[in-house]
């Protein structure tokens, strides 16, 4: 055996081995070995229907490729759904593979390959399993989509509160603080203090004062203020204010009581005070009398004997004028008053008084000027009335006349009048009485803030009642009752 014949007879023991043939057809296979080998030593071609030793015939079935495809089919196969693994998968477009002719082995020239359902709108197709030597098909992204609304943040806890829905109101008009085309020549606000006695700092007057209540079927609303022209110059406020009330219950008697001393007198702001506290202590030792002849509406017996109180009162200030050293017919003031029951079943309201100043109602949003006419222009001493004879009560003067308290210098005056539910009873100094006779614009805008639903409180009450008028610098004090 040659060198060359040896080396072949190795190399066929080798096959043998790796595939496993059984040893006992060695022999047998080593000369067929042979033969082949000297065949394909010699290159000529075995006979057709030989066997050709180790040739491809002789080793079994091919195992199948190992490719990425085939692993992702057979993934696909294992957990996707019957039949998931053994669809088509969709050819490449022109656009994602290169233009080139599929494999003839790829499917029957006959048959069709089935495509993929289309998939909903809202769904992205998974893609099936690309053929082996093809390249996997480019997705082509889709858009983003759109940005979501914001979600408005809720505010949380204890404290958290729901926004009002902004209301369509239209602003609130500017508060007016003057009426007139031109503002007073006087600043609004006080701009001094008037002067202080050391020793005697218990005459002293505030600036403003201010007073409410509420009984029955009526609420009281009072204002007294110095006026732009003494709040200037620093001088005292010459209007006296004066609310008391007499008794308990429904038999009580509510007394409010204004009195302005004369201008430019030494002393005026005492005399009015002198006046009221006068008026008052006289009132209320009456008052049981005074509060059943007002339920009774006995206005005869009720003017007679307010005329004596009143005679009386000012019979003390000209003696006190006297104890002063000054003449009596400076050491004076005007007084008016308001008496009001506070029985709720009882709407007579009774005024009575001396000098200057104003009675109006407010009724449907106008006013009506009340001011009694004076019947009685003497100076002399008071007689009683002709239609109602005077009949003594308790504390109440008698007798003809009075010598040591001389009659009064200007008429008396005197109006009882019934209210209706929603008037308003105005009782005022002559610093407020004049604007409200003499500018019809004052006159209409109290009216309207004053003809509301409810009585204001006591803030915007004084807020209306301070409204400055050009040519109006005086003091000024005003009462308003309302009815329920």
């Amino acid at each position: 055996m040659s060198e060359q014949g040896a080396r072949r007879g190795q190399e066929d023991d080798w096959w043998r081995q790796l595939y496993g043939e059984d040893g006992g057809e060695g022999g047998e296979g080593a000369g067929g070995g042979g033969a082949a080998g000297d065949a394909a030593g010699s290159g000529a071609a075995p006979p057709a229907g030989a066997p050709t030793g180790a040739g491809p015939a002789d080793v079994g079935p091919a195992e199948p490729s190992d490719t990425l495809d085939e692993r992702v089919a057979s993934v696909l196969r294992t957990v996707g759904p019957p039949g998931w693994g053994d669809r088509t998968p969709p050819q490449p477009t022109p656009a994602d593979a290169p233009d080139r002719a599929a494999p003839a082995g790829n499917a029957p020239p006959d048959e069709t390959p089935p495509r993929a359902a289309p998939a909903p709108p809202d769904e992205t197709p998974t893609p099936g399993p690309v053929p082996p030597g093809e390249p996997p098909a480019r997705r082509v992204p889709s858009p983003p989509p759109p940005p979501s609304e914001p979600i408005p943040l809720k505010a949380t806890g204890p404290g958290a509160r729901p926004r009002d829905v902004a209301r369509s109101a239209p602003p609130p008009a500017p508060a007016v603080t003057y009426i007139g085309d031109r503002p007073p020549t006087y600043k609004a606000e006080p701009a001094a203090l008037p002067a202080a006695d050391p020793a005697a700092l218990d005459e002293l007057v505030p600036d403003t004062a201010l007073e409410g209540a509420q009984y029955g079927s009526l609420t009281l609303r009072a204002a007294s203020q110095r006026g732009d022209s003494a709040r200037y110059r620093g001088d005292v406020r010459r209007d006296a204010l004066l609310t008391a009330r007499f008794g308990a219950g429904r038999h009580a008697l509510i007394l409010v009581a204004v009195a302005t001393g004369r201008p430019a007198v030494e002393g005026a702001h005492r005399a009015a005070r002198d006046a009221c506290g006068w008026i008052g202590g006289a009132v209320g030792r009456s008052y049981t009398q005074l509060a059943e002849d007002i339920r009774a509406d006995r206005r005869g017996d009720l003017k007679a004997g307010l005329q004596r109180l009143t005679d009386r009162s000012y019979g003390k200030l000209r003696a006190r004028a006297l104890e002063r050293g000054g003449p009596p017919e400076q050491y004076t003031a005007a007084l008016r008053c308001l008496l009001l029951p506070a029985d709720p079943d009882c709407r007579t309201r009774v005024f009575f008084g001396v000098g200057a100043g104003g009675l109006f109602r407010l009724r449907d949003g106008a006013w009506t000027d009340l001011e009694p006419v004076a019947t009685d222009h003497g100076a002399s001493a008071p007689t009683p009335a002709t239609d109602a004879p005077a009949r003594p009560g308790p504390g109440l003067p008698h007798g003809p006349g009075t010598a040591e308290y001389p009659a009064r210098p200007e008429p008396f005056l005197f109006h009882a009048a019934f209210a209706r539910p929603g008037d308003a009873l105005l009782l005022c100094s002559a610093g407020l009485a004049e604007p409200l006779r003499q500018e019809p614009a004052f006159a209409a805008h109290l009216a309207d803030r004053w003809s509301t639903p409810e009585p204001p409180g006591l803030v915007p009450f004084l807020a209306t009642a301070q409204l400055r008028a050009k040519g109006h610098a005086k003091d000024r004090t005003a009462v308003a009752v309302w009815e329920a």
